[in-house]
């Protein structure tokens, strides 16, 4: 992107987008999966000392805190418990950053159109990052279903390797089963990721004027400013969306083993509300909040670098 504050919208043929896209995705995937893991583990806990045993015949809390969560994974089920499913996970950030940077390119293109009737700089990105965000969440919604379900497993296995998942899920929930909490999912995205290309196109240009930023660069800076921001504001439904992730048959076979019954959006939340306060809808907001600095920061960086990286050989081979 150039400094200038010119939108996605200018910069990059549709090729050079999908691949950056795609790169980006992947890239940032691997970094941050073992805090995803740990993120998807904390939001599943139930805190309350009266509810039924968790796991190992301990009553409420198994995991305390970010570093301790992680410490526990990695003694009781090893370092590949943190990539847990990280497969699925990585089709689905390649696929999402793919559709994801192409709508909102296209987006972007086909409000600039509009004139004289267009729309003020920021509330572009905002309906772009949103239309952008929804299409790609509902896009590959079954992966992140299945990355939220590798994830809540323990050292008891559920599912065994991502083809018995769908077929599993395929045979006992049916199709509906693969889109559970895709309610909250899109509801969360569309507003999230709208806040998130606001932030990030009004702080990158003047961002970028300043030199030795702690994360490397006006790219980077602005993306984790505008993740940080946007992530807080969306969080509640994106616990709510983990939550209803784990429903069906398997519910009680995770490493939680006292995750309630819920049955759509507002009720779940009505039911966190009353037995765990409002406190109870941020669950893992800290580990979440570090997870999505750098992964904003990393794909942000990843897809500016790839894309200008792209147009320079092409430059270069014409």
């Amino acid at each position: 992107m150039s400094a200038g504050g010119e939108h996605l919208k200018d910069e990059g043929t549709r090729r050079q987008v999908v691949l950056a896209g795609g790169i980006a995705g992947l890239i940032s995937r691997f970094c941050v999966a073992p805090l995803d893991v740990v993120k998807i583990r904390l939001q599943l806990q139930i805190h309350s000392l009266s509810d039924p045993v968790s796991h190992h015949n301990v009553s409420g809390p198994v995991y305390k805190g970010t570093l301790s969560t992680m410490k526990a994974i990695l003694r009781q089920e090893g370092i590949t418990g943190l990539w847990k499913g990280n497969i699925p996970a990585e089709l689905m950030y390649v696929c999402y950053g793919i559709i994801q940077f192409t709508a909102y390119r296209t987006t972007t293109q086909a409000l600039s159109q509009l004139d004289p009737y267009r729309l003020p700089p920021s509330m572009e990105s905002f309906v772009a990052g949103a239309a952008a965000g929804g299409l790609a969440t509902a896009s590959t919604y079954p992966l992140d279903l299945l990355r939220t379900r590798f994830a809540a497993q323990g050292t008891e296995r559920i599912y065994t390797s991502l083809l018995s998942s769908v077929k599993d899920i395929a045979r006992n929930e049916g199709p509906a089963g693969f889109f559970r909490g895709c309610t909250a999912a899109v509801g969360q995205i569309i507003p999230y990721m709208g806040l998130f290309f606001a932030t990030y196109e009004s702080l990158r240009p003047p961002l970028s004027q300043f030199q030795d930023l702690p994360f490397g660069s006006g790219d980077a800076a602005a993306g984790v400013i505008s993740s940080v921001l946007a992530k807080t504001a969306m969080f509640p439904l994106d616990l709510i969306r983990k939550r209803l992730q784990v429903q069906g048959p398997t519910r009680q076979l995770y490493i939680h083993r006292n995750i309630p019954e819920y049955r759509g959006v507002f009720n779940t939340m009505g039911l966190i509300v009353r037995t765990q306060g409002v406190k109870g809808l941020y669950r893992g907001l800290t580990v979440s909040l570090f997870k999505a600095a750098p992964a904003s920061a990393v794909t942000m960086w990843t897809y500016e670098t790839t894309l200008r990286r792209l147009q320079d050989m092409e430059v270069a081979a014409s």
